[in-house]
This record gives C-alpha cells, sequence and structure tokens, in this order.
C-alpha cells in the first residue's frame, strides 16, 4: 500500500518531530510515499534550497498523491499546501483520507478550515497525544484494508 502523509512545511516546522513518529507508525501499514516531511533538515523551504524548483515539487508531490492508496494529514499548523493536497485527493473521492488534528496545541489558530473538517471526503480525527495514534491508524486501515 502506498501512503502519502501531509504536513506542514512552509506554514511551518514546529510539528516536525512529530511528524517523524507518525510516518515511522505509517511505515507499518506500507510505503510512506512523503517520509521526507519530517526531516529535522527540511525548513519552512521545503526542498527549495536542495536544488528543486516550485514546479519539480509540485509535480513530484501531485504525482505521488495521485498514486497513493491512502492520504494522511496532520493538519494542527495550517499549511496552504496540505490544503491544496487534501483537496486535491478529496476531488477524486476514491482514496481513503485522514486528517489528524490536535486541539490543545491549536492555540489561537483554532479549528481547521470547515473546508476540511466539512467534507464528506475527510475523515478528521482529534487526539491530543502520540500514543493515540496507533488506534487510529488500525481504525482508519481497517476499513479498507484485508
Amino acid at each position: 500500500m502506498k501512503i502519502y502523509f501531509a504536513g506542514s512545511i512552509a506554514g511551518g516546522r514546529s510539528d516536525q518531530a512529530l511528524y517523524v513518529q507518525i510516518v515511522e507508525q505509517l511505515a507499518d501499514y506500507g510505503e510512506v510515499l512523503t517520509e521526507h516531511i519530517g526531516n529535522s533538515e527540511l525548513s519552512t523551504y521545503g526542498e527549495l534550497g536542495k536544488g528543486m524548483t516550485d514546479k519539480q515539487i509540485h509535480d513530484r508531490d501531485v504525482d505521488w498523491l495521485l498514486s497513493a492508496d491512502a492520504v494522511v494529514a496532520e493538519v494542527t499548523v495550517t499549511s496552504m499546501g496540505v490544503g491544496y493536497e487534501l483537496g486535491r485527493v478529496a476531488e477524486r473521492g476514491d482514496v481513503p483520507v485522514l486528517a489528524l488534528y490536535r486541539p490543545s496545541a491549536s492555540g489561537e489558530r483554532g479549528k481547521p478550515s470547515s473546508m476540511i473538517v466539512g467534507s464528506r471526503a475527510i475523515q478528521t480525527t482529534d487526539y491530543e497525544d502520540l500514543s493515540e495514534i496507533p488506534a487510529i491508524f488500525n481504525t482508519f486501515f481497517a476499513k479498507f484494508t484485508k
């Protein structure tokens, strides 16, 4: 199974360490196409400083997104890129999508956009601690894996 993980890059890297742990847990369910999201060397400039252009990053990521069997996004840190990715995959309507959100960590940012929470194509799940993720993933992946 190919899994596309989305998390904030340009929107802020405050959850980078959490992304690493989520990617590690996702790897139990399949190949994580975007494991680099957790990379501590990835700044808010993403891979632009590593010789890639905006177009190359966009095209590669969209190819990965459209080839994924499942999409999981951590949406606590607001990110236009993550919103774009979720919109693209939700439009397809044939890929299971999970958006994870920590209400206590949102601060003044508030809740995720109604465009995410209100979408029938996206399952939004609140959690407070990484210890809750295994049960969330077990329930999510059990719905469409054997």
